[in-house]
């Protein structure tokens, strides 16, 4: 099994990629950490026991520490694991910072299962190929393990147009909640579909500039994001 650590602040999008895990065969989800504190944490005791983290599911955007700066010293651990950056920046200076700092893939948020399915059964392959404590025969096998990570055509995250009512529902919630806007666990309730879903069609408005983010720290509890109409 590829023991799997999810950093994410958010979470809902934590639990989301844990439920995504769950369906996949060969992973097993070792810890959910929501801060690079905790997440340096788990990867550094889980070494220490000898049983170390095989995969990193690593958002760059943490509230204590840039993903960059954790991505960094977990390549410092001994295994060091592979890290796949997971975050909604498409900003070309972050994606090569996150690959220089050890990133294999770079997955954009919002993403559907097939997407992260994809990457991660491509990960799969890779370790299948390049298998921890042997040698690489020749450079033409290097060559083919790595070619497992590259994704010829990225077909689209996003949720599929056929399901148009849906997004025009989810649309209309966040238009009527008025300048409060609305968290995806209030549109899940208000449309009917799970919080999952919701956050997925939120997201993708908001990518298109048809709605805003904004974070509500609130008095109390994590921090949750409000969506508000344009």
């Amino acid at each position: 099994m590829i023991s799997v650590l999810i950093v994410e602040d958010e979470e809902l999008i934590a639990e989301a990629h844990r439920s995504y895990l769950a369906r996949l065969e060969g992973f097993s989800v070792h810890t959910v950490a929501h801060t690079a504190r905790d997440a340096m944490r788990a990867a550094g005791e889980a070494a220490a026991d000898g049983h170390a983290i095989d995969l990193v599911l690593l958002d760059l955007g943490l509230p204590d520490a840039s993903g960059i700066a954790l991505a960094s010293a977990l390549s410092g651990l001994r295994p060091a694991p592979d890290i796949i950056a997971i975050t909604s920046e498409r900003d070309l200076e972050m994606v090569r910072a996150a690959v220089g700092h050890g990133a294999l893939a770079y997955l954009l948020k919002p993403f559907t299962f097939a997407a992260f399915r994809d990457r991660l059964e491509r990960y799969q392959r890779y370790r299948e190929a390049l298998p921890a404590g042997t040698d690489a025969a020749s450079q033409a096998e290097v060559d083919r393990a790595l070619a497992e990570l590259r994704v010829s055509s990225d077909r689209s995250t996003a949720p599929r147009s056929g399901a148009a009512s849906t997004n025009d529902d989810i649309a209309r919630a966040v238009r009527d909640s008025g300048e409060g806007g609305i968290t995806a666990d209030e549109v899940a309730k208000h449309v009917g579909v799970s919080r999952v879903t919701a956050w997925r069609y939120l997201e993708r408005l908001a990518e298109e500039g048809t709605v805003s983010r904004a974070t509500d720290y609130g008095r109390a509890g994590r921090p949750k994001t409000r969506y508000q109409w344009r």
